[in-house]
């Protein structure tokens, strides 16, 4: 006798004991008790603003004049432009510490992680002494001793520190040379663009064809190598130099010329510097110890320099484990960037939650401008990092 066949559908238990259904029914469930407490917040901030205070959410004050003066900015700006021109001005200068901050502290942070490897007995010690110290001091505290002790100790104008450049150091700043564009700076910087979209081109030619002979040249050298060339004979091709370097000097009881960073521009600078790198360190410490020592001996029976061993077979592994936390030391440096108030140095915060607020008295929306942005930042550094990560990973059968 033959068995009736049963159709799948009849075999599927009724949906209220569907664990796919109710894995569903769940999440919906919990995103709308989440979006219900954050449009019951938010109504209530709102009534409670208006029925007390009189004062509704508008953001309407960011085209009013700001009234104030900023001592430091990479546009140009007066007292009597809006609350939005001078917002602008301190996420600039909270962009320009961020982005400086995370090259030159991943610059300092692989040295000082790579010394902490190293069999020199001096050399070891002098990397552990610097991690260990700076990650138990507080980033507040070592901002304003060393603004305190180091930048805001420098000698008066007439008698500034002259270094090699040359290059003022007084309490007016630090004065470096700078170039000024010229007529031909538009078309050199389009021909900047041009090599590199060649660097790129180059960079994915040489790859392919390392994949296919099976030895892979040094991309990143080749990409900066083929853009350096562009850029040298661009130079040299044009009627007149791009730009012209414009040397400081001293003219009464200021400098004149090139261009002056702030003392507090460069405590910031350097004191987000200094205390990532050594977090970084650590991490790239932690990085290189994760690949077997098995790697290192195959590598050196090869033939390879301790340099080849550490560039083409150690770092490269060593990256898989680098980038996650890599990415957290970031996304921290940006964010304390906001201690800049605590030093003077007009960032994002310090214009906005501090000199704007003050004046508008506008407290949810320009928190909630700051926030975004910070949020904006952080997302943007996690979207690229996250891209690069999966490049470089493992890729399993």
């Amino acid at each position: 006798m033959q068995q009736r066949a049963i159709h799948p559908s009849q075999e599927r238990p009724p949906f209220w004991r569907d664990e796919r259904v109710l894995s569903v029914i769940s999440q919906i469930v919990v995103v709308g008790i989440v979006v219900g407490l954050l449009a019951f917040f938010y109504t209530n901030m709102v009534s409670s603003l208006r029925e007390q205070l009189g004062v509704p959410i508008d953001y309407g004050f960011l085209k009013q004049t700001a009234g104030f003066d900023i001592g430091e900015s990479l546009i140009s700006y007066s007292r009597s432009d809006t609350y939005a021109r001078a917002f602008l001005v301190g996420l600039l200068n909270t962009l320009q510490v961020a982005v400086l901050g995370i090259v030159f502290a991943t610059i300092l942070g692989i040295i000082i992680g790579v010394m902490r490897l190293s069999t020199n007995f001096l050399v070891n010690r002098i990397a552990t002494a610097y991690i260990e110290f700076l990650r138990n001091v507080p980033l507040l505290v070592l901002l304003i001793f060393w603004a305190q002790a180091v930048f805001f100790k420098l000698p008066r104008i007439k008698e500034a520190i002259i270094l090699p450049g040359p290059i003022y150091l007084s309490n007016r700043g630090i004065a470096i040379p700078w170039g000024i564009p010229t007529e031909t700076w538009p078309t050199y910087t389009r021909i900047l663009l041009g090599g590199l979209v060649l660097a790129i081109i180059v960079t994915i030619v040489l790859r392919e064809r390392g994949k296919r002979t099976g030895r892979m040249p040094i991309l990143s050298l080749w990409f900066l190598v083929t853009l350096i060339a562009v850029g040298i004979i661009g130079w040299f091709v044009l009627p007149q130099p791009p730009l012209v370097l414009d040397r400081p000097e001293l003219v009464g009881f200021n400098t004149k010329g090139g261009r002056t960073l702030s003392q507090q521009f460069m405590a910031l600078l350097s004191g987000l510097v200094i205390y990532t790198a050594a977090f970084i360190a650590e991490v790239v410490r932690a990085g290189i110890q994760s690949v077997s020592k098995g790697q290192r001996e195959a590598a050196t029976a090869l033939g390879l320099t301790p340099f080849q061993v550490l560039r083409l077979v150690i770092f490269p592994q060593a990256l898989r484990v680098i980038i996650p936390p890599l990415t957290s030391q970031y996304l921290n440096l940006t964010k304390n960037s906001s201690l800049a108030i605590a030093i003077g140095y007009p960032d994002l915060f310090a214009v906005a939650g501090n000199t704007i607020l003050n004046q508008t008295g506008r407290a949810v929306e320009v928190f909630s401008l700051v926030m975004g942005i910070y949020l904006f930042f952080s997302l943007t550094t996690s979207l690229f990092m996250n891209i690069y990560n999966r490049r470089i990973r493992l890729v399993e059968r």
